[in-house]
């Protein structure tokens, strides 16, 4: 017998539970791209039957979230900030707690030039750099990622979003960076390799190259502190995200080399998730 969209949704997250916290809302995900409509879709024609056609894909799509993909990478797409973006299995996928560094620019813009210049290290998909372009269409934005398919993705996005004006390149952090900059973020590798996390849940099918470094997990938030300085304006600021429970480790960083005003921001778990610092050419230690 065929079933509802009532019931498929109420069938199968009861199948997903005990993998998935947003049970329910992955199985909605999945259903309404096997119907190929939007969610609302899903409460409006609840009593429409699945056909048999609809059933076979979606049950096809349920099968890898069962095995622990990723709903990102299964739809090849996920939203962040006011944007859809591409995602790609070389690339991170965008989260909700990364949104905390944009709230943060937009407490400083009116403190920043009106045609700041800002650079997204290890832009990945390209989200924190196109939320600003967004956010700030009169802004210079760049966004540099040592991956050649990760830069090819954030061009795509930027398309997508028609947020064209975003210039995109490949650097290992700033080999290939010219200029200075009155606002610099990154959202860099950050866990520890022998951090148990590693195994569990969704960042098990994403590049370990973007989720890992040395030194406990802190070896790329210290490059990129260093080396910042040489690439700030006169105050400039740079803001990066960290792991829980690295904010002590990088306020003293941040410190330790010369940034002044150094603060953390909470993100939405209660998680001490973005640490900042903003620079001057004299203050250095």
């Amino acid at each position: 017998m065929r079933l509802s969209i009532e019931h498929t949704i109420r069938q199968f997250t009861e199948q997903l539970a005990e993998l998935s916290e947003s049970a329910k809302l992955d199985v909605e995900l999945l259903l309404a791209h096997s119907l190929g409509k939007d969610r609302t879709f899903l409460f409006t024609w609840a009593d429409q039957i699945v056909t048999e056609g609809q059933e076979l894909q979606f049950k096809a799509l349920f099968s890898r979230r069962l095995n622990g993909e990723p709903i990102a990478y299964i739809l090849g797409q996920q939203a962040f900030w006011d944007l859809e973006l591409k995602t790609a299995e070389h690339t991170l996928i965008p989260r909700a707690d990364t949104e905390t560094l944009i709230e943060w620019v937009l407490e400083l813009a009116d403190s920043l030039p009106e045609q700041t210049r800002v650079i997204d290290l290890g832009t990945g998909t390209g989200a924190i750099a196109l939320s600003l372009a967004y956010e700030f269409p009169r802004w210079d934005v760049q966004g540099v990622d040592l991956i050649p398919q990760a830069v090819a993705l954030a061009q795509q996005n930027g398309q997508l979003n028609q947020l064209e004006c975003v210039r995109f390149y490949q650097s290992s952090w700033f080999e290939e960076v010219e200029g200075q900059f009155d606002l610099i973020v990154s959202n860099p590798p950050y866990i520890d390799p022998e951090d148990k996390h590693l195994d569990q849940g969704d960042v098990r099918f994403e590049p370990k190259s973007a989720l890992v470094a040395d030194n406990k997990g802190l070896a790329d938030l210290e490059l990129i502190a260093q080396q910042g300085r040489d690439f700030l304006a006169e105050g400039g600021w740079l803001l990066m995200e960290h792991g829980y429970d690295q904010q002590d480790a990088v306020q003293q960083l941040l410190c330790n080399l010369g940034y002044q005003n150094v603060a953390t921001r909470i993100d939405l778990g209660g998680n001490p998730r973005i640490t900042g610092g903003q620079f001057y050419k004299g203050e250095t230690s």
